[in-house]
């Protein structure tokens, strides 16, 4: 049974309310965690990492959830945050392995996947992601948003910043890399 939540609107005035704010951030945190964190995981891959940036996500809302000026939804607001941990954590990961490439990271990456009991290498899925891990950041990102979270270009536009266009290009650019690597790689 799935639960019903309040609207990001009901919440956010809720949460402005200094009787009801920490109830409203508690209920925020209930509606989006599951996603935010599946959407942290499959960039950083590891369950703890994905914790501990869902944990960094939270306290950033937390800190800066009253100055939000609803310029945006709120859960493009949070894929934003979101989106900008995983980064940064993945940067945090890449400097402490001193590789100076894209390659290093993602070769580092895809053992992660491997050695991940989640992943089962007999399963599309575990094929998948070690597609994915090949893409650079901004591409990995953008398909992961589009496929997984299943969002449309203009909310991707919303959660990134860039242009429905330059996303379209950068899908189909991530598209058909994840596709060669199938074919050419895992002869699929």
């Amino acid at each position: 049974m799935e639960r019903s939540f309040l609207s990001d609107d009901e919440l956010l005035l809720l949460f402005r309310d200094p009787v009801t704010k920490q109830k409203a951030f508690s209920q925020i945190i209930e509606k989006y965690k599951e996603k935010l964190y599946w959407h942290i995981r499959r960039m950083v891959l590891i369950h703890e990492d994905a914790d501990d940036v869902l944990q960094n996500v939270f306290i950033k809302m937390w800190k800066g959830l009253e100055q939000f000026r609803e310029e945006s939804k709120l859960y493009s607001w949070l894929y934003r945050i979101a989106s900008n941990e995983s980064i940064t954590h993945l940067n945090r990961i890449k400097k402490q392995l001193q590789v100076e490439t894209d390659q290093a990271t993602h070769s580092y990456l895809e053992e992660q996947v491997k050695a991940d009991s989640y992943f089962d290498s007999s399963k599309v899925e575990w094929k998948l992601q070690l597609a994915i891990q090949t893409l650079p950041e901004q591409q990995k990102l953008v398909f992961n948003l589009r496929y997984f979270d299943e969002m449309t270009y203009q909310e991707i536009s919303e959660v990134l910043g860039v242009t429905v266009g330059a996303l379209k290009a950068s899908y189909h650019h991530a598209a058909k890399k994840i596709q060669d690597y199938l074919v050419n790689e895992l002869n699929f």
